[in-house]
């Protein structure tokens, strides 16, 4: 009503209405993007570290060819070698984790020291975290992991 009798009144339209409620929208729709924008930035994250922890094992793999050689000449069958891959993998990648949701709560914590802003950390928020670390790792583990148990025995053991 208001801003019909202004237009109506002003044609100039030298004014400007804000009401609450389009205030409202207008700080979701930035909570959105901002959400978007963060949850890309995590997605790339996780990707570039689970292509970091895929390289390493590759790396390891390729290192250990005699060892997985002699393994399986000594009787070790290929799901024994994939396990001991994905759980080095899965060590590595909950090792991270844990580094990461120690300086998270470290960086709030110190936030919350350092400014009137009051950080929360909840337990769900913690353990998703650290879950989804561990099953990148495994993710990116597995391709390694039945690479290395994929290998020849006999090849293995003449690799140097």
């Amino acid at each position: 009503m208001v801003r019909k009798l202004l237009e109506k009144n002003h044609p100039k339209k030298d004014f400007e209405i804000k009401v609450p409620l389009e205030l409202m929208r207008q700080a979701e729709q930035q909570k959105r993007i901002w959400n978007i924008v963060l949850s890309s930035i995590a997605g790339i994250s996780l990707l570039v570290g689970g292509v970091g922890i895929m390289n390493i094992m590759l790396a390891t793999v390729t290192e250990r060819t005699r060892e997985i050689g002699i393994r399986r000449a000594l009787g070790a069958k290929r799901k024994d070698i994939t396990v001991q891959f994905l759980v080095e993998t899965t060590v590595l990648a909950g090792t991270g984790g844990l580094i990461g949701v120690v300086v998270g709560i470290a960086m709030g914590t110190l936030v919350t020291m350092s400014s009137d802003i009051q950080t929360v950390f909840k337990v769900w928020a913690v353990l998703l975290s650290f879950g989804i670390s561990v099953c990148i790792g495994i993710v990116f583990g597995l391709y390694p992991a039945r690479r290395a148990s994929l290998l020849d025995p006999i090849q293995a053991l003449r690799h140097e």
